[in-house]
């Protein structure tokens, strides 16, 4: 699956996370997938957090227009703007919504999830409570945020053990995901990843490590989850 062609003016890397090494095991690991995946025939295709759009740019290209709708969420609108911009540059058709991750769609409506989260462990900054509510009201930052630095953070900060945003989609998973729907999610070896597979049995969920690669000393894995049962 080639990398879609993408274009950053110099302003862009200060608010948009770039492709790296983590966007390319997700490629590759989607790539391996796509019998799999078009086997399944999915309606919805979302990409959680698409920053720069060159992962559900280059699904849209190998999944059928007339069947699959594909779709960004990022909280960040300039990152959304990047997204339409790629999906321009490649001639593909990729909604994008300025939203906080799941929240507006409806029940088992998601055929095909994707999602690199902030995963970099970093300090709390904020209660408990805080640190689980809901990210809109930080659109605002990102619209008129002068150090705009600060705007990329929230592109790889995951808080403790990573995991802050990724526990919040998991939480989620249960009532998006429709019954044969699947779920590809990049991990970190520090967001304990095999804890987050015995997290999902819980939920009538199941999943394992399909890719993994060790980069610039950092492990990285995707990892595929679907319904325990299918329908």
């Amino acid at each position: 699956m080639e990398t879609p062609v993408y274009k950053f003016e110099p302003h862009d890397y200060d608010t948009v996370y770039e492709p790296a090494e983590d966007t390319f095991l997700l490629l590759d690991a989607l790539e391996a997938e796509l019998d799999t995946i078009k086997a399944r025939q999915p309606s919805l295709c979302v990409e959680i957090g698409p920053g720069s759009g060159v992962v559900i740019v280059a699904l849209s290209k190998h999944l059928p227009a007339g069947q699959t709708h594909c779709i960004g969420f990022d909280l960040n609108p300039n990152a959304c703007r990047m997204t339409q911009k790629t999906a321009h540059l490649n001639g593909s058709r990729v909604d994008v919504v300025n939203m906080d991750l799941l929240a507006g769609l409806r029940p088992t409506s998601v055929d095909l999830l994707v999602f690199n989260p902030p995963y970099v462990p970093t300090q709390p900054v904020a209660t408990t409570a805080h640190a689980t509510a809901s990210l809109e009201e930080h659109i605002d930052e990102f619209r008129s945020s002068v150090d705009v630095g600060q705007t990329l953070v929230h592109a790889w900060a995951g808080g403790a053990d990573g995991r802050v945003v990724t526990d919040r989609v998991l939480a989620d998973l249960p009532r998006v995901l429709s019954p044969t729907g699947l779920f590809y999610l990049l991990l970190l070896k520090e967001n304990k990843p095999e804890e987050v597979l015995e997290q999902i049995r819980g939920m009538n969920l199941r999943g394992s490590v399909i890719k993994e690669r060790r980069i610039r000393g950092e492990h990285l894995y995707v990892v595929r989850i679907e319904r325990s049962e299918r329908k």
